[in-house]
């Protein structure tokens, strides 16, 4: 079948993100082909696996399990075994960057004025968060959700990537639990651009102040610390199937949404966003489904995609949170909303 070209042009665009306006200066154009329906027979589910890096975090090498001599073939494998074909498995991002990269066996339709799309984590609310008056949250650990087109048609994720912007894209300080973290002294900023560089550990520590200084870590702001390892996870916290004693992740940091509500260091509560990030809402939630049209391009700008083939989710928030470890999106699937017959409106 002859595809038909919808050619897409950018006249003067504003979008307001991440505290800048990104202007479109009217020369920029987008050509896509319109998509086929959906094949008979394709699966709302992941079918493809092609790239899994976590960052340091409590869960690495163990969500899915590292074996001695393990490639990243094998990891990416074991991704797939646990997440994919409706397996709901778990696996777990790390902390900030830690990314993977699945696809499907269709492309999923991006249907106008519905949620197309939706990430399954394991988010759940507090419940017995000493603030009783306090917004939703509880175990809200955000991914940045990252989506392509196969526009070449070649079956791999060598095309441009468009991210979804979510409700910290637009405003932070609109989140219900923005004025907690300012008081909790939170980053509450949302950053384009951002780097994080996690250093392997020369050895793994036996006491508790080795422990305290377990991986060092640098950003491009200019901040630096380590991050701590846990009694509760004793495997090492670098992905050890990484030959590199470095590891550099990129990407947008979202603000920091934990806050200590125990003021003891006993009770964290991590504060659910808005909308349009993984791992952040129930998933049985209307807010947990993502609509293909909230994805821009690197300029900051509202992009139309005739549907997407391939989803990146990376771990969007660099905070830890005392004996509750990091931030860390974990993820248990990805499905389809219109091959599942899930119908659920956008946001207006």
């Amino acid at each position: 079948m002859e595809r038909k070209i919808l050619r897409l042009t950018w006249g003067i665009a504003v979008f307001l993100c991440w505290g800048t306006v990104f202007t479109g200066c009217g020369d920029e154009e987008d050509t896509f082909e319109n998509i086929e329906p959906t094949p008979e027979g394709a699966t709302a589910y992941i079918t493809k696996v092609f790239d899994f890096v976590p960052a340091v975090g409590q869960f690495t090498n163990s969500l899915p399990e590292y074996e001695e001599g393990d490639t990243q073939e094998a990891m990416n494998e074991k991704v797939l075994a646990a997440i994919g074909n409706n397996k709901k498995g778990m696996i777990s991002l790390g902390g900030f960057g830690g990314y993977v990269v699945v696809g499907f066996d269709h492309t999923i339709a991006n249907v106008v004025g519905k949620r197309d799309f939706r990430v399954l984590g394991n988010a759940f609310y507090s419940a017995d968060n000493p603030d009783i008056n306090a917004p939703e949250g509880g175990s809200c650990e955000p991914g940045v959700i990252m989506v392509a087109y196969d526009k070449n048609q070649n079956g791999v994720p060598d095309d441009e990537w468009y991210e979804i912007a979510g409700s910290a894209h637009e405003n932070p300080a609109l989140e219900l639990w923005y004025d907690k973290a300012v008081t909790a002294g939170n980053d509450v900023k949302t950053y384009r651009n951002y780097e994080i560089t996690y250093y392997r550990p020369e050895k793994e520590p036996t006491t508790s102040e080795e422990r305290e200084k377990y991986i060092w870590w640098e950003d491009n702001q200019g901040n630096s610390g380590y991050k701590v390892k846990n009694t509760f996870h004793k495997q090492c916290y670098y992905p050890e199937w990484i030959k590199e004693d470095k590891i550099t992740f990129k990407g947008t940091c979202l603000p920091q949404n934990a806050v200590d509500e125990s003021g003891q260091g006993s009770y964290f509560v991590l504060y659910k966003f808005r909308y349009g990030y993984a791992d952040n809402e129930l998933n049985t939630k209307d807010e947990s489904a993502i609509d293909i049209d909230w994805a821009v391009n690197s300029k900051g700008q509202k992009v139309h995609l005739p549907g997407v083939d391939f989803i990146k989710i990376y771990t969007g928030v660099n905070q830890g949170n005392g004996w509750l470890g990091e931030c860390s999106t974990e993820i248990s699937g990805v499905e389809d909303l219109h091959i599942l017959g899930v119908d659920i409106d956008t946001r207006k």
